[in-house]
């Protein structure tokens, strides 16, 4: 049967009547031991007994924290209040914070969706949205295998950690490789497509907190935010693609330095025949036109030659 988070509805009285509670019994027990006689001694044992368990019933609940009271095996509800409480002490109170938190995904190696290999890390801010799922409806061991330095493999505790902060890691990792595919790492090569890895307008930021909500919402967490903080080609291809990149940068300068060098003789020729300054044929024209090409489009800058004869020698 499926179960989400309730509000804990039992025996939950004030931490400091219950401390009230507490002297009451310190100064009964006190009495009956001095009283001395055999059924006093008794009474003074279950006294400290009820002492004993009281204290263990006291419970202080943090703001942005929460306790998940779970009794014998069942569940009764998450205590979201914040305060000091003294409750049934034969209750399990399993603490679980529901503030937001980071988690850096690592740069992983996958394939775009034109199948180039690049490296891809991303960040999210997430939280606990339901206590019941974070605590019961996923995978409580986080138990994984390690060799020691006689290659013997031990099994351990990996860092004590939460079962659901693991679940979020591997989850966000399958989640961004899922994302990473769908989309080409740039505009050269994305066949038609406007909505790259590197242009991202947030297509791809919506696209992967809608996929990571969609995989947490099993373990009750909601994600806030997600960004891609990394991207790069993979090491294998990386120096051809840069080439490349560079290749595509000085065409395009090239180009405009012919569009401006083209403008520039039109406006010479322009205004010298406007002003009469000088007559030239067509031949003429065609030679400067390709001098000023030359000059203007050249990487390094021309040499002057004088011409000490006529325009025609």
């Amino acid at each position: 049967m499926k179960t989400t988070e309730r509000e804990f509805k039992g025996m939950k009285l004030s931490g400091f009547l219950g401390i009230f509670l507490l002297a009451v019994l310190i100064g009964l027990f006190i009495f009956l031991l001095a009283y001395g006689q055999v059924w006093s001694v008794m009474t003074a044992l279950a006294v400290l007994l009820l002492m004993v368990l009281s204290v263990i019933g006291f419970v202080v609940v943090e703001p942005n924290d929460a306790r998940v009271m779970v009794f014998f095996g069942k569940y009764k509800g998450t205590i979201t209040t914040n305060g000091f409480f003294l409750v049934n002490p034969f209750y399990e109170k399993k603490k679980i914070t529901l503030r937001a938190r980071n988690l850096d995904v690592p740069p992983i190696k996958v394939n775009d969706k034109v199948g180039n290999p690049v490296m891809i890390g991303a960040v999210m801010v997430w939280k606990i949205k339901d206590t019941y799922k974070a605590m019961f409806d996923i995978d409580s061991s986080s138990i994984g295998k390690t060799e020691n330095k006689h290659g013997l493999a031990s099994v351990q505790l990996s860092k004590l950690m939460q079962s659901y902060e693991n679940f979020v890691k591997i989850q966000s990792d399958a989640a961004l490789r899922k994302i990473a595919g769908m989309y080409a790492y740039d505009s050269n090569e994305s066949m038609g497509d406007h909505v790259t890895l590197r242009s991202d307008d947030g297509e791809v930021a919506q696209r992967l907190e809608e996929e990571l909500n969609s995989r947490l919402a099993i373990a009750g967490i909601e994600v806030i935010e997600a960004r891609i903080n990394y991207l790069a080609y993979a090491s294998e291809i990386a120096g051809v693609m840069l080439r490349r990149q560079q290749a595509d940068a000085i065409i395009a300068a090239r180009e405009k330095i012919v569009e401006g060098a083209v403008s520039m003789v039109q406006l010479a020729l322009g205004k010298l025949e406007k002003e009469g300054i000088v007559d030239l044929d067509e031949e003429k024209k065609a030679a400067m036109v390709s001098n000023l090409l030359v000059v203007l489009c050249a990487d390094e800058a021309a040499q002057p030659v004088l011409n000490t004869g006529t325009l025609h020698h």
